[in-house]
């Protein structure tokens, strides 16, 4: 007799319906929770109260409401710049860096060409430098990778930190162009000019990077899906044989992928400055908004649009954290949220294994059949062997 497990076999699909790649970035984020359910009882917390209170704070208040748009607009941002590399198998795992390369920039061209703009010639600026000083910060790596073969995933991730250093420097570690003369007490960044602050939508605090975000979401997924370059660029991620065979050049779609990538990734960082902090401020850039950007590339599976919705998701879970310490009774720990986006990208990624294969059940026959063909196979001696072959 062989148990239900051993007749279980993985099939291989050959290409996942609508339902399946919807139904799978859900179950991540359901089996997410429940993994937070019980690391909360644990602590001796109740999951359902803690889980009631993060859904309060970001979704149901028009306050909470503003910080959840606040905090997903650099993740929109990120995540995109993770989903058009990922998309096409090149993983560029240095959003972080590339984000602050982008609020320097941004906030360098501020000081220096602020005071001589105004209206949009003066947003323009920012937001463009911005994108360019994520685009530069990734050329490296994107050239290795087409020309040498380098992985992008070390070259990429090992700039973040010097972005993190630089960044540090110009402001705590030097009397730079980007720090305040008259922070003498506390190093701080010098605040750019109003002319070049992202306006605000109405009276909330939510500024016009999150309509930047979801343009940006927009363009990138017509230009993969409705033009050429897209198509050209569908064929190299899906098969590259097929691309070379094609004469499509590989090297070109290589750079200008990751310079994208890096593009968008600077782009966050020049919403931040511009928009949130109206400085470069490096403790509060420092919140691994680069690497959460892979989570939400990862849980809408590489699609533009979706992103939107997953950025709004994640943002609301981060801004959630500090707000659990008004709780009463046990203090909630503020890693809780971390923790959450951290158990949601292991179950997306989990989850990739029902996107690619489904579950079948061998019929018994079969199991038996083949157990007695490893068991056949087992006893025999090996073909050239033993005394017959010396024979």
């Amino acid at each position: 007799m062989t148990s239900w497990f051993g007749r279980l076999r993985l099939e291989k699909r050959n290409a996942p319906g609508t339902g399946v790649l919807l139904l799978v970035p859900l179950v991540s984020v359901v089996a997410a929770l429940l993994f937070g359910a019980v690391f909360l009882s644990l602590i001796g917390l109740a999951p359902v109260a803690v889980y009631r209170e993060m859904l309060r704070v970001s979704y149901t208040t028009g306050y909470g409401i503003a910080d959840t748009l606040v905090s997903a607009t650099p993740l929109i941002l990120t995540g995109l710049a993770a989903a058009i590399a990922f998309r096409f198998k090149l993983y560029n795992i240095g959003g972080e860096g590339q984000l602050y390369v982008g609020a320097i920039a941004a906030s360098g061209a501020a000081l220096a060409f602020g005071d001589r703009l105004t209206g949009p010639a003066a947003i323009l600026l920012v937001i463009v430098a911005g994108a360019l000083g994520g685009a530069v910060w990734i050329a490296v790596p994107a050239l290795a990778k087409a020309w040498l073969g380098t992985s992008e995933i070390i070259t990429s991730l090992l700039l973040n930190y010097v972005a993190l250093f630089l960044m540090q420097y110009l402001i705590f570690g030097a009397r730079t162009f980007w720090r305040d003369p008259e922070s003498a007490t506390f190093p701080q960044g010098a605040r750019i000019p109003d002319a070049t602050r992202l306006p605000t939508l109405g009276t909330t605090r939510v500024n016009l990077g999150l309509v930047v975000a979801v343009l940006a979401a927009v363009v990138l997924y017509l230009l993969l899906t409705r033009t050429r370059i897209g198509y050209r660029w569908r064929v190299f991620g899906d098969a590259p044989a097929a691309a070379r065979y094609a004469g499509i050049p590989s090297r070109q779609v290589i750079v200008v992928v990751l310079l994208l990538s890096g593009a968008l990734a600077g782009l966050a960082g020049a919403t931040e400055v511009a928009g949130r902090a109206g400085r470069l401020d490096p403790t509060g850039l420092a919140l691994n908004i680069g690497y959460n950007g892979i989570i939400v590339a990862a849980l809408a599976r590489y699609n533009p649009l979706a992103v939107i919705p997953v950025g709004l998701l994640l943002g609301g879970v981060l801004n959630a954290g500090p707000a659990l310490q008004t709780l009463p009774g046990a203090r909630v720990p503020v890693a809780i949220s971390t923790m959450l986006t951290g158990a949601i990208l292991l179950f997306a990624l989990a989850g990739e294994l029902f996107v690619r294969y489904r579950i079948r059940m061998r019929d018994p026959a079969d199991v038996e059949e083949l157990a007695e063909q490893a068991t056949t196979a087992v006893a025999s001696p090996r073909a050239g062997t033993g005394p017959e072959a010396e024979a």
